[in-house]
């Protein structure tokens, strides 16, 4: 039986929460009374709820994100109906800004608003006491970082056995892009460097070799970058993968001299482009340096091992699709090994909102609130680029077509995978569950009915793309001399159509 439970529901059970082990890990003498509950957004509330209860706990905390409000709003109202004594406190960015009309922040007792380490602790300790504050919403006391006791021993073993690590050197962002919730921060805050090392010196001798840090700028401070790239590379082993996300314009000399050392495989940099537009740049209060951006990347690209994770947003105000295209393709041309698409989403509390009568910006008024139409780009329109995002990385994020891909773009990559976007849309009429021989096929037909492409070398690099993916069974089309049964679109033949097939 625990006093106190710490939930979120994870997109998957893969994640970890790193916020849920810092509020365990400063809870004082409340520690010994609480536990964490992760659940993922599939599971039926019912079963969550029956879970918390068998607890018979006193104080449920949940932590509540853009991707699990709407499935966290049916535990809490199915909580409160069955055990209203339980008193509620939510967290999280999704519940610390805009609060009024929000359906679970009027369900929920309590809101902490911002930072919880602290206040979490102090507002359960008076819960406990019976002695309840007035006040619904408590804003979050942001306390020094030395003063908050970092959370890394509470990864489980189970954890470190089969979820991502979670881990951050420091928090805080110093830059102002206004579609980010970190455009509030005042600046970027590290933590105490040494202190840290510690502590992912203990996570590495209990076996964490994947570390995904949290930071919104890991090179910002080429030192503290150089010092924790060589405390790695000091323990590098086949199994070791470092991600960080990184400022695009600013690769030191230093950091270069660093990252060159790692092999294949044990590095990721997730690069936030976001766009190539200076006007656009200026509009979010985005500041780039363009061409250090390419220079960079060009560097990684060709002089490193690491795997480059590039971030692209569809939406963003003032940018049409012709710019949009223009950007993506000169960020093809750098060679990521990924361009993740996004679809600009309106984060509560966010100061993209600024833009929103002026640039018509249109939002989906449910989660995840995305944008759905500017006075660049109409409705139907983001339509489809929302298809091409899923798209792309059904086909070019995956992985496997490296071979029939080329093919596919020719030399005006967003223009040539729109049209194959919209082609394979009206083929199929679905974004999403297209099982893997269908998509081959598909690729086959579109590349032969679009772009013309030569037959034989067309069949030759799906062949060989196919077999790099390790799945038994050529699909059927693609052997040698078969007879197609079925058209490549998956739809019946003229000659099965009379036979009833």
């Amino acid at each position: 039986m625990s006093a106190i439970l710490l939930a979120t529901l994870n997109a998957r059970y893969i994640h970890a929460s790193l916020g849920l082990r810092y509020l365990l890990a400063n809870l004082g003498d409340l520690r010994s009374e609480t536990t964490i509950r992760e659940y993922t957004i599939k599971r039926p509330a019912l079963e969550i709820v029956e879970d918390l209860l068998n607890s018979k706990p006193r104080v449920v905390g949940f932590g509540v994100y853009i991707w699990n409000v709407v499935e966290t709003t049916r535990v809490v109202a199915m909580l409160k109906a069955v055990a209203p004594e339980v008193t509620v406190v939510l967290g999280g960015p999704e519940v610390s800004h805009e609060t009024a009309g929000q359906a679970i922040v009027g369900l929920a007792d309590y809101v902490i608003s911002g930072p919880g380490e602290a206040s979490f602790a102090q507002l359960c300790q008076q819960i406990l006491a019976g002695a309840v504050p007035a006040a619904k919403i408590i804003a979050g006391e942001l306390r020094p970082l030395d003063q908050l006791v970092l959370p890394y021993r509470e990864y489980s073993d189970e954890d470190i056995a089969h979820r991502f690590i979670y881990v951050e050197a420091s928090r805080g962002c110093p830059f102002k892009c206004e579609f980010c919730l970190s455009a509030l921060d005042k600046t970027a805050k590290p933590f105490e460097l040494e202190r840290f090392l510690d502590e992912m010196a203990a996570l590495y001798a209990r076996g964490v070799r994947h570390f995904k840090f949290v930071d919104r700028t890991f090179n910002l401070n080429v030192n503290t970058g150089v010092r924790i790239l060589e405390f790695f590379l000091a323990r590098l082993d086949d199994k070791l993968f470092l991600h960080f996300e990184v400022i695009p314009d600013h690769l030191p000399a230093a950091l270069k001299t660093m990252i060159v050392r790692f092999p294949p495989g044990s590095l990721q940099f997730e690069v936030g482009v976001q766009t190539f537009n200076p006007d656009v740049q200026a509009l979010i209060s985005r500041k780039q340096d363009n061409a250090s951006t390419e220079d960079n990347l060009r560097w990684l690209r060709q002089h490193s091992q690491a795997h480059l994770h590039a971030d692209l947003i569809i939406g963003l105000p003032g940018e049409d699709m012709a710019s949009f295209g223009q950007g993506f393709d000169r960020l093809f041309a750098l060679g990521p090994h990924e361009i993740q698409v996004g679809i600009l989403k309106r984060l509560r509390g966010a100061p993209i909102a600024r833009h929103t009568e002026r640039h018509g910006m249109r939002y989906n008024p449910l989660p995840p609130y995305e944008i759905l139409a500017t006075d660049c780009i109409s409705f139907a329109t983001m339509r489809r680029l929302a298809r091409f995002a899923r798209y792309w990385d059904m086909v070019a994020n995956s992985g496997r077509f490296t071979h029939a891909l080329p093919l596919l773009l020719g030399d005006s990559p967003f223009a040539r995978f729109l049209q194959f976007s919209d082609w394979l849309y009206a083929q199929t009429g679905m974004t999403g569950d297209l099982a893997l021989d269908r998509l081959f096929r598909l690729l086959h037909e579109g590349l032969t009915a679009l772009f013309e492409v030569e037959e034989s070398a067309l069949r030759a690099a799906l062949e060989t793309d196919f077999n790099r993916t390790g799945n038994q069974g050529m699909p059927r089309f693609l052997r040698a001399g078969a007879v197609r049964e079925l058209s490549l679109s998956g739809r019946p033949t003229e000659r099965q159509g009379r036979h009833g097939a």
